[in-house]
């Protein structure tokens, strides 16, 4: 009997990688510490969005963030395929929205940049903008379009992810914490806090945030992974209020859904692993939804929380070789997690394959972070 991969962690990546593992016919096991799914991955807001957050000075990410986009069509049809489960996948685009002039000047810059690397976006005045989506409010001066965004339901694709998994033969242990991890280039063990040695072929550490906690990874020592909070709001649209893009202001995001939930998001703070929701962090993003989109006002809010992203010390995922025999990092993805679930996915399970790390994740490997890692990037 071939031994499986044994995934640590039963999020969006860890789903979506056991999914492509089992359909490249390798077996696979994921362990995650509660139920799958139900972890940041369920607390997001589903955008997919690389156009928009290209980054000046991160190229190599956009690169890989776009590649993931072109692979997400082929993705969700293939998991609404094998659950038969639809995950709203929806390529309605993106407002970047401005309401004064110091947001003029900044989204005029990226606007600037996005077209020098020769992106397909559309500067729109405010009644543009408006005629694109007119939910957006009169103090909304400026906007950029860009077409080439999507999003999916981010709750719909983690259920239907699980179920695509299960449905094509995979193994999934929940509530099972892993502890530790022996590795060895032939059989690496994990260890759960129970006591339990489940040996695998490989191991792939797609733990989120809990990534660090993991020990064992000699020589290489913890991966470089913290949290990084994100509170968010969700509320319920009612007719005549039919938003139908996505929307970013300079002080927050609406998402909206095919089944009416609208995602507002999202602060980002560095408090470890707190995730209290505090009066403060609602206030704001409230206040930053209204003054681009006033329609919110009298919407019903169904819900509030706040999520831990898993950031690396440069915001860059940590996919390859984690210089641990045995052991595969799939980690770090920070805001881009959603997005980049399949280019992870399907580049992990080829380096499964072939034992080459692709271009695609190399810029990405965790031999980047040499050295002891400083206490202060827990």
């Amino acid at each position: 009997m071939i031994d499986p991969v044994i995934i640590v962690g039963g999020g969006v990546i860890g789903l979506a990688t056991g999914f492509e593992l089992i359909r490249a016919g390798i077996p696979a096991t994921i362990l995650d510490r509660t139920r799958a799914g139900r972890g940041t991955s369920w607390l997001a807001a589903g955008m997919l969005a690389p156009d928009t957050e290209i980054g000046f000075e991160e190229l190599e990410l956009y690169d890989l963030n776009r590649e993931s986009l072109r692979r997400w069509p082929a993705f969700a049809a293939a998991v609404e395929e094998a659950s038969g489960r639809n995950v709203d996948y929806r390529d309605d685009g993106t407002l970047i929205v401005a309401d004064d002039p110091d947001s003029t000047k900044r989204i005029r810059r990226l606007y600037e940049f996005q077209t020098e690397q020769g992106l397909d976006v559309d500067w729109l005045t405010g009644d543009e903008a408006r005629d694109c989506e007119p939910f957006v409010g009169p103090r909304v001066s400026a906007a950029i379009w860009v077409a080439s965004d999507h999003q999916v339901d981010n709750r719909l694709l983690l259920d239907a992810l699980r179920e695509a998994f299960l449905a094509e033969g995979g193994t999934l242990h929940e509530n099972t914490t892993v502890d530790s991890v022996r590795p060895d280039e032939a059989a690496p063990v994990v260890v759960t806090t129970d006591g339990e040695e489940i040996r695998g072929r490989e191991v792939v550490l797609a733990a989120g945030v809990w990534s660090r906690q993991i020990d064992g990874l000699a020589p290489v020592g913890p991966l470089p992974v913290r949290p990084v909070k994100g509170q968010m709001i969700q509320l319920q649209m009612k007719l005549p209020f039919d938003l139908q893009h996505v929307i970013r202001g300079p002080d927050a995001y609406l998402a909206p859904k095919s089944n009416g939930r609208l995602v507002i998001g999202a602060t980002s703070e560095e408090m470890g692993f707190d995730t209290q929701v505090t009066a403060g962090g609602l206030y704001d993003l409230l206040e930053g939804a209204w003054e681009i989109v006033p329609g919110v006002y009298d919407l019903s809010v169904d819900d509030t929380w706040a999520g831990l992203r898993p950031a690396s010390r440069d915001h860059a995922p940590i996919v390859g070789r984690a210089g641990a025999p045995g052991v595969i990092a799939a980690t770090g993805h920070y805001r881009h997690g959603i997005l980049l679930a399949p280019v992870t996915a399907q580049e992990v399970t080829k380096l499964v394959q072939t034992g080459e790390t692709s271009r695609w994740i190399e810029p990405f490997s965790p031999a980047r972070f040499s050295g002891p890692i400083p206490e202060s990037s827990a």
